[in-house]
């Protein structure tokens, strides 16, 4: 917990992974490379949008890459509130030297190196990405909130607030998915744990 949380309203926060990009479809991993939706990305990114709209937010906040702006300026329209920061906390996980790979070829550097360059540790991913969804709880006492990131993200926080007993296995955090977290003076905590387990993402 950061100070940041002290004596906070409980707010909930709708974590959304972005839209399909064409690295997505051809498995490439992305990282920090800024890779934009495709067409697919932007239906769901307004598909995800309409059905957030069933429910009242306050504001929306998202990662500075492209892929996740553009997501949360379509889902900002639907809910007719604003964007209101593009933290580079919310970014996606640098995989360094692995950026733009496919996955046989991710396997391939993995087994010939001790350590990947440029690669973020896992733990710096859950300081940073919790340190931001802290501080945006505190702006919004008592809120409901978007933030659009990305699929390492999610996934660390996953682990991190499930003391590293979800997702389950094969469970993937799908492009335009949707994770509730809720913020209170204890810190962030996951809201339906239960929908975690499964191999659906």
């Amino acid at each position: 917990m950061t100070d940041a949380t002290t004596s906070l309203e409980q707010v909930t926060i709708a974590l959304v992974r972005h839209g399909e990009t064409d690295w997505n479809v051809e498995r490439r991993i992305q990282g920090r490379t800024d890779i934009p939706l495709n067409e697919t990305g932007r239906r769901q990114a307004a598909q995800v949008g309409a059905e957030l709209a069933e429910s009242t937010w306050d504001a929306v906040y998202a990662s500075p890459l492209a892929r996740a702006a553009e997501t949360a300026e379509l889902i900002s329209g639907a809910l007719g509130v604003p964007v209101q920061g593009h933290l580079d906390a919310l970014a996606e996980r640098s995989y360094g030297v692995l950026e733009g790979l496919d996955h046989a070829g991710r396997t391939a550097v993995e087994a010939q190196a001790a350590t990947i360059e440029g690669l973020e540790t896992r733990s710096a991913v859950i300081e940073r990405s919790s340190a931001a969804l802290a501080e945006i709880a505190a702006a919004h006492p008592g809120g409901r909130v978007v933030v659009v990131s990305h699929g390492g993200v999610i996934h660390s926080l996953i682990l991190h607030l499930s003391d590293w007993t979800l997702p389950g296995a094969g469970y993937t955090v799908t492009n335009g998915s949707v994770h509730l977290v809720t913020a209170t003076a204890d810190g962030l905590e996951l809201a339906e744990p239960e929908l975690l387990t499964g191999t659906d993402g």
